[in-house]
């Protein structure tokens, strides 16, 4: 079955009543907090410049621990995502409410005095 097919009916499943299994609706909303990080990563790693082993060696990690987070293929820590902030020079800002995940990363001002 297709993607786009699946999805049809899987909307149409939930427009019908049909509920998810909790544990799925789980996987589902941690798949989204993932590559909602995924994106914010690869997105200011690559605004201000830098490969994932010049970001990796600015976060004291290795490029392999970089190409998992931006490939959502791990879920970082507290302490590795301020790691990550400080080394993308910015703030690591994150929503999560039952219908909606942002990350974003806010890139730090310099005060022209």
């Amino acid at each position: 079955m297709s993607h786009s097919r699946w999805k049809t009916l899987r909307e149409r499943k939930l427009g019908a009543g049909f509920t998810e299994p909790g544990d799925v609706a789980d996987a589902r909303r941690e798949i989204r907090l993932s590559m909602a990080l995924a994106q914010a990563v690869h997105g200011r790693r690559t605004e201000l410049g830098l490969t994932q082993t010049e970001l990796a060696a600015r976060a004291g990690l290795t490029q392999a621990k970089i190409s998992r987070i931006e490939g959502s293929d791990t879920v970082p820590t507290l302490p590795l995502l301020a790691r990550l902030a400080q080394a993308l020079d910015a703030s690591l800002n994150i929503a999560l409410d039952d219908d909606r995940t942002e990350v974003s990363f806010i890139a730090h001002t310099t005060d022209a005095a």
